[in-house]
């Protein structure tokens, strides 16, 4: 199965929506290489970055699923193909 690499941008604006956001990512935890969140309490928000190696389509659905909790934004960035070594 070919997959991508890709980062998954989320900032987090209601905090009632976390459990619903953190079971998401426990769904799709055998395609997450990593994760770092940084709360900015200045602004009131939570910055989370989740680093995937998964299938497009698994990425595309993780990000939408995620796009539709209340208050949460995500947005994802693909590393290019030719960047990336073959070592699988």
């Amino acid at each position: 199965m070919e997959t991508r690499v890709a980062v998954l941008a989320i900032i987090v604006r209601d905090m009632a929506s976390v459990p619903a956001l953190n079971e998401l990512l426990h769904q799709y935890a055998p395609y997450i290489i990593g994760r770092m969140g940084v709360p900015y309490h200045a602004r009131g928000v939570n910055i989370i970055s989740v680093a995937m190696d998964a299938p497009a389509d698994a990425i595309s659905a993780l990000s939408g699923k995620i796009g539709r909790l209340a208050g949460i934004t995500a947005k994802t960035v693909y590393a290019p193909e030719d960047a990336l070594q073959q070592g699988k």
